[in-house]
């Protein structure tokens, strides 16, 4: 080859690479939220990550730990809208040599190819799931008035591009989750849509049975999930809600009332028959392996300044989980505590029984896992982490991390801009109550990184990565020019 040639290739292969680009960890780990199988994470350590200009095909660049040599993956849109591998090679010598590779097929997908039939895979759905497309026909007074904020708000761009990457990936048994979605149970499915985004997160495959909601796996084990919330009561004793003010007031609240408002859900799913007589734990691919339940608590919901009731009413489910509270004074300049049993709840004329894993039938519960954060806040967030934050938005957050001082009783405030790859996890808020009687445990390390917690010996332990949240809120600011602040004020 002449020295002309050479360098005439040269010069087109820089052309070529002007097609592609890098794009960040977060943001690939969010279109490729549902391609990773389980045991990629123990033969793969990724190292780069690349897209066309347009990012409609999108590559990892991992090395093989057992070999020390490199691999590329292009993945393409499949006809349901999921990112998925198209093209791959491996046992190339060098993460360099890797990415030419990598750069080069994807100018070859967007300059040669049908991005439709490369991303084809045969095994689609015939119907995508999208759940931001509002059927023909519908009355806008219909939907629900999150889901009007979500699909209308400027600064909601975040959740929407969030949501638009986990929708396909979704084939839920139930043909009215997108409906409902919409209109009148949106607190619960986006509840499920956090859980399933925290277990890909947390590197497990993901199914969806008909029963229990979630069925998960991977090298470290396997277990299932039924998801439930706690829901605004419009009728019977707890419709009437308490407005605690007082510390005292807030001490008795979360003693009786919110303790009966998580066993209410808490206890429907424990005693709950299909129509064969099966529990949840006998039923799907997981029966005879750990069950657990996730709760939220969407009973009293924020907005217009006020505080939604999820970020304040923690304690109260663990105190009803175990029976006990905990007492605490200082003694020579150390934190004591000890903890005490609960009576059982009371409120007006409703008494329930305190200690849901001692309950009958609760030793089939593995765990009961929690998170004041399945709302659309952290859908922004992490869209936001991912780069998809609109430019004349700013998102704020505020709140209190767990102080690490073995003698704090509160926690840490902060107040932090949140911006593109600032790191967040979908599972940093979530926490996991272990049943001490459980039938078959939840090993630790299904959960790994999350808040857990275990009571042995009559005392609770905690277990923690880092300094978790335990309460925040999420701020967004619109900016505006002088000239679209004349035009509002007229």
């Amino acid at each position: 080859m002449s020295m002309g040639e050479a360098k005439a290739r040269r010069q087109a292969r820089l052309e070529r690479e002007k097609l592609s680009k890098p794009i960040s960890q977060s943001r690939f780990n969010l279109l490729a939220i549902g391609t990773r199988k389980s045991p990629a994470p123990y033969l793969y350590e990724e190292v780069a990550y690349w897209a066309d200009l347009e990012e409609r095909v999108i590559g990892v660049i991992a090395r093989d730990v057992q070999d020390d040599d490199y691999y590329w993956s292009l993945l393409a849109r499949d006809r349901n809208g999921r990112f998925r591998s198209v093209s791959f090679d491996a046992c190339l010598r060098s993460a360099h040599f890797a990415t030419v590779a990598l750069r080069e097929r994807i100018a070859k997908a967007v300059s040669e190819e049908d991005l439709v039939v490369l991303g084809t895979q045969g095994d689609e759905t015939n119907q995508t799931t999208d759940l931001l497309a509002v059927p023909p026909g519908t009355k806008p007074e219909n939907l629900h008035p999150n889901f009007r904020m979500l699909l209308e708000t400027p600064g909601r761009a975040t959740a929407r591009a969030v949501l638009k990457e986990l929708g396909p990936w979704l084939a839920p048994s139930d043909p009215h989750f997108v409906k409902e979605f919409q209109c009148k149970q949106f607190d619960q499915r986006l509840w499920e849509l956090y859980l399933w985004a925290v277990f890909r997160e947390l590197g497990y495959d993901v199914t969806q049975p008909e029963a229990p909601d979630f069925h998960v796996s991977s090298p470290r084990g396997e277990f299932t999930v039924e998801a439930t919330t706690c829901a605004p009561s419009e009728a019977g004793v707890l419709a009437d809600h308490p407005d605690p003010k007082t510390p005292a007031e807030m001490k008795a609240f979360l003693t009786d009332y919110m303790p009966m408002k998580f066993g209410s859900a808490l206890t429907a799913k424990l005693n709950k028959k299909s129509a064969s007589g099966e529990s949840y734990w006998e039923r799907g691919p997981g029966a005879g392996k750990p069950f657990t339940l996730a709760i939220a608590d969407f009973h009293k919901p924020g907005g217009d300044g006020a505080v939604g009731s999820m970020t304040y009413t923690q304690e109260a489910l663990w105190l009803y989980l175990y029976g006990h509270r905990i007492e605490w004074q200082f003694i020579d300049g150390n934190l004591m505590t000890r903890s005490v049993k609960l009576n059982d709840h009371a409120y007006k004329t409703k008494t329930v029984e305190t200690g849901f894993f001692d309950l009958e039938g609760a030793e089939n519960i593995s765990a009961v896992v929690f998170s004041n954060a399945g709302t659309l806040a952290k859908f922004d967030r992490m869209g936001v982490d991912a780069g998809f934050a609109p430019e004349d938005h700013r998102y704020f957050r505020i709140g209190f991390h767990l102080d690490p001082d073995p003698n704090a009783i509160v926690g840490i405030p902060f107040s932090e801009e949140i911006s593109a790859e600032n790191g967040e996890r979908w599972s940093d808020e979530l926490q996991v109550f272990h049943n001490p009687r459980a039938k078959f445990p939840l090993p630790l390390e299904a959960f790994a990184g999350a808040t857990q917690h275990q009571f042995v010996d009559g005392q609770l332990i905690s277990y923690s990565t880092g300094t978790p949240v335990l309460s925040s809120q999420t701020v967004i600011m619109h900016l505006v020019d002088d000239e679209e602040l004349m035009e509002a004020a007229i």
